[in-house]
């Protein structure tokens, strides 16, 4: 890592742990801080009593660097044809539950970054705050930045890397096709123009005069001692912390992990509307990784009871089983092993 980019974020160690919502809270992000790496929390499924709360947790826990991470989608307008197509597709495996579909409730909650959130986000002023799918509204990125908080984005290809850069990001990460979870298009939703980390890392890096985050198939140190050697001025690595000690992986999703077919992986936008990367489980062989469903995140309304059915019988078939083409750095043990780990050379 840059001695520049040390600086610029106070790290031991050019390691950050990738937000991962709805598999972690602030006690992974805690851990991995106190280890000397930079801790996230991501904050797109909170309330913001339960954002405050976090927050909270963080700061009795940790006097080292943290970030927080925010989605910046386009709330949607529903669309009733997408809807009642989806259920459709769906309707068997209702059947096969025994799911009444007017009993479905509202999807999980998504929301992009607000004007609440930055007041809720002032009382702590966390020392670094990223965001996913571009970057907020002006306003509230100067709400950020007034702070003195040093502001991250994803990038998934050099066009956005370049925006990026356009709009005074302190840091891009290059987001690797190989990587976990959503994709952080936001420029396109050609999901052919995304591209292997060794692929885009170089092109980003030449691209702007940022440092740049390396992030996708990141699994152990010495994927991190090559992602530096090409230029990263940090590694974000996720995958590898979901069966740490800390992290709140549901046991479907652990057991998935540490079964052989996790290095079978697709991009899907079936369990929220957007594309993202999760081990290939029933409905994705079933029905195809890809399809018609309600944008993002209201494709999660309608599958949301079959998850929760299958889960019961302790299934994933229906579950986002979140996870990169690299899980083989994914091991039970403390965040902060790992963390030290992954930085052992630097």
């Amino acid at each position: 890592m840059t001695a520049s980019f040390q600086e610029l974020l106070k790290l031991e160690l050019p390691i950050i742990q990738a937000p991962m919502a709805g598999v972690q809270n602030s006690a992974l992000a805690i851990a991995v801080s106190n280890a000397g790496g930079l801790g996230s929390l991501p904050c797109a499924m909170l309330s913001l009593d339960a954002l405050r709360a976090e927050l909270a947790a963080i700061k009795a826990g940790c006097d080292k660097p943290y970030n927080v991470n925010f989605f910046c989608h386009t709330p949607p307008t529903p669309d009733e044809q997408r809807e009642t197509a989806w259920r459709a597709e769906l309707s068997p495996y209702y059947a096969e539950y025994e799911i009444d579909v007017n009993s479905i409730p509202p999807a999980t909650r998504r929301d992009p970054f607000s004007s609440e959130a930055l007041d809720v986000i002032r009382e702590f002023e966390p020392p670094v705050v990223s965001f996913h799918f571009g970057l907020p509204a002006p306003d509230l990125l100067e709400g950020v930045r007034a702070m003195g908080a040093k502001v991250l984005s994803s990038a998934t290809t050099v066009a956005e890397a370049r925006w990026l850069e356009s709009q005074g990001v302190d840091a891009i990460i290059a987001q690797g096709v190989e990587a976990g979870g959503h994709r952080g298009m936001f420029l396109s939703t050609d999901i052919t123009s995304q591209v292997s980390t060794l692929a885009l890392l170089p092109q980003v890096i030449k691209a702007v005069s940022l440092p740049v985050i390396a992030a996708g198939g990141i699994a152990d140190a010495d994927g991190v001692s090559a992602v530096l050697a090409l230029g990263a001025a940090a590694a974000q690595i996720g995958t590898a912390y979901l069966l740490c000690d800390e992290a709140t992986t549901s046991p479907v999703h652990r057991a998935a992990l540490k079964d052989a077919g996790a290095v079978h992986t697709a991009l899907t936008n079936r369990f929220s509307g957007r594309p993202a990367r999760s081990i290939v489980n029933r409905v994705i062989h079933e029905l195809g990784p890809l399809g018609q469903v309600p944008v993002f995140p209201l494709a999660a309304t309608a599958i949301g009871p079959l998850r929760s059915a299958a889960e019961a019988r302790n299934l994933g078939d229906f579950s986002p089983l979140w996870s990169g083409q690299n899980p083989s750095g994914c091991r039970e043990i403390s965040a902060a092993q790992l963390t030290r780990e992954l930085g052992r050379d630097h």
